[in-house]
């Protein structure tokens, strides 16, 4: 029975392989699809047939030669890889099945993915005068008080003439520093507008929102098309207060929803939020804020520990269609456990 098995096997078949792996190394994604061939080799008694070879991703298609392999010949396996959309290293694997007497074997391509260059015109998409910009946003995120933080938006010409390129901001807001890295920037040249909020020089704390202006060559415009905003939110920082500092800290007491009852169309009302400071030092409110321009808000002075003080809000509800409103406002202290309070104010105007 051995002896038949051995006949049997020796008359089956043999594929062998010149290499099994191809590496392409970088291949540039611009330059589309990259293809390598694997020659494979007959060593066997009996014609081979492939009856099957299959990719383990979408991205490889495999095309082989279908007609019998004649023992002593050679067949061949085109393996394609479309790089689009893929950026970065890749490995995959090719499965070969035949009536060889090794029915399964696999080949292996890898690689790595330059990514295209967008062009010019695909990633600065928003127009500011003559030039161009990715984005006019600029979030600079936290920032805690007594830090300075920056950042920058980039800015292309892509029209056929030179530029002169300046930043106009508000010069109360002292607290914003910007400049152009390119005062002149000519066709085709990409720049920097880089902005930093010092928070020393400012006594805001919490979100905050500044603007600047682009002004191309001298034209002063304070449109929204020109406008650049720059946002972040300024915190305190608890990080060094000692054990007995913390055990010392004021602690804000405040209701969390504040009802003001009706209010007649095109009047206004005056709305008291009573803050009572529980703890020992003084309580000290950095800022009671929301945006809405019906909304005119006072914080009180320090809060001496065991007194009350209040928050007032005066609501002016010229232009307001009758019903309920509801706007939360965000009180910033210096509880370093609670600095920052949501409270709900509603009204409703008839």
């Amino acid at each position: 029975m051995a002896l038949v098995a051995v006949a049997m096997t020796a008359q089956q078949p043999v594929m062998t392989f010149e290499k099994t792996e191809h590496d392409f190394g970088k291949i540039n994604e611009a330059d589309g699809r990259v293809s390598t061939e694997f020659v494979f080799k007959n060593e066997g008694m009996a014609p081979l047939v492939l009856s099957n070879v299959r990719a383990s991703c979408g991205c490889t298609t495999p095309s082989w030669t279908r007609e019998p392999v004649e023992p002593g010949q050679s067949g061949s396996i085109t393996v394609t890889y479309n790089p689009n959309g893929r950026p970065g290293r890749f490995q995959k694997t090719i499965t070969i099945t035949s009536n060889a007497s090794n029915p399964t074997e696999k080949v292996y391509i890898k690689g790595e993915v330059v990514p295209k260059q967008a062009k010019p015109e695909n990633k600065y998409t928003i127009a500011v005068g003559d030039l161009n910009m990715k984005t006019k946003t600029l979030d600079l995120g936290v920032i805690k008080k007594g830090e300075m933080k920056n950042g920058e938006l980039e800015y292309a010409n892509l029209s056929q003439a030179e530029h002169t390129v300046v930043l106009a901001t508000n010069q109360a807001e002292t607290f914003l520093i910007s400049q152009a890295t390119l005062p002149t920037v000519k066709p085709t040249e990409v720049g920097k507008f880089i902005f930093a909020i010092d928070s020393k020089a400012t006594k805001l704390y919490g979100p905050v929102e500044v603007y600047a202006f682009v002004v191309v060559d001298g034209k002063r415009d304070i449109s929204e098309a020109f406008q650049l905003t720059i946002k972040a939110e300024i915190v305190e920082d608890f990080s060094a207060l000692t054990l007995e500092q913390r055990q010392q800290a004021p602690i804000i007491e405040i209701e969390k929803d504040i009802d003001a009852g009706k209010i007649a169309a095109g009047k206004a009302l005056k709305m008291v939020i009573p803050v009572k400071n529980s703890g020992v030092n003084p309580l000290e409110i950095r800022r009671a804020y929301n945006a809405d321009e019906h909304l005119r808000i006072k914080t009180p002075k320090a809060i001496k520990s065991g007194k009350k003080g209040a928050i007032t809000v005066d609501i002016d509800t010229k232009g307001l269609e009758p019903g309920t409103y509801a706007r939360q406002l965000l009180v910033i202290s210096n509880d370093f456990e609670h600095s920052q309070k949501k409270i709900t104010i509603r009204w409703t105007v008839e």
